[in-house]
């Protein structure tokens, strides 16, 4: 059986925001949610490839092959974003299939300076057959062998999904965009059910390293709605780590009305509900 392929928008060699210590990140195209404070919001849509982005391109890097699919030369690339200015569909004509080898490649380079690799996204469940061979191939190689390995989701993926991931995922990261399911829809397009459900059965794998809750004034950080959340998440594990992120607009799609950045005092407040709830493992971003 031929190896699985992962749509890959980017990677990133060093990071230390995406996980415990310093790792490796494979950030892959396509996402099942619209969220509203999106930070990368040009991997939720897999390119069309219309062709708008060729003129507008000042490079020259892209062009129409003969089959009719886009061609991107990042060796002539000026790294511009014209082509996602663009797009009628916010997405990146700069996506590529690329192989597990491929991607061990560029983590070899890496590895010595690294704690682990995390699959990102987009959304990194889209594609568990590509997570899970990369996964399965850095457990097996006697260089990366000692990386661990996490995705970073949005928690919509179902339980056999996680079941497959969990011999070879060390972690996941689950972004709780809000405990109300309207609130939630309104905020990614999606019913919350399955996440919270993945936040469940994480847990009783042993595989739920922390959920993340980006606070964004006026849409989900009401007091009484922070206190529900808080709830909710010590009854599954009062020492679960839990991540409250301040939204920051840099980045983000505009949106009517504008959205509103998250103040350190806002920040605090959130912090001091959570920890009255039972919550004993707070990071405040």
């Amino acid at each position: 059986m031929s190896s699985p392929l992962g749509l890959i928008t980017d990677t990133i060699s060093f990071s230390n925001v995406d996980g415990p210590g310093n790792r490796f990140v494979v950030f892959l195209q396509g996402c099942n949610f619209n969220c509203i404070a999106c930070h990368n919001p040009y991997t939720i849509d897999v390119c069309s490839e219309c062709g708008d982005c060729v003129v507008a391109c000042p490079s020259g890097a892209l062009s129409i092959t003969d089959a009719g699919g886009m061609a991107w030369d990042d060796t002539v690339c000026a790294g511009t974003e014209a082509c996602i200015a663009v797009c009628p569909y916010d997405s990146t004509p700069k996506a590529r299939r690329r192989t597990v080898d491929e991607v061990l490649v560029s983590i070899r380079r890496a590895a010595p300076f690294l704690s682990g690799v995390t699959v990102s996204g987009g959304e990194a469940t889209l594609q568990p057959e590509f997570v899970t061979a990369l996964f399965a191939a850095v457990k097996a190689d006697p260089v990366l062998r000692h990386l661990t390995c996490f995705v970073d989701s949005n928690g919509s993926a179902d339980r056999a999904t996680w079941d497959a991931l969990a011999p070879v995922m060390d972690g996941a990261m689950i972004d709780l965009k809000c405990i109300d399911d309207g609130i939630h829809r309104s905020m990614t397009g999606q019913s919350n059910v399955a996440v919270l459900d993945s936040i469940r059965h994480l847990h009783a794998l042993g595989r739920l390293y922390e959920v993340r809750l980006l606070l964004v004034p006026g849409v989900n950080d009401d007091p009484l709605l922070l206190a529900r959340t808080a709830l909710w998440l010590a009854e599954v594990d009062p020492h679960l780590r839990v991540v409250l992120i301040g939204f920051r607009a840099h980045g983000v799609r505009p949106h009517v009305p504008a959205l509103l950045e998250s103040t350190a005092a806002a920040r605090d407040r959130a912090a001091a509900v959570f920890a009255a709830a039972g919550v004993l493992e707070l990071c405040v971003v």
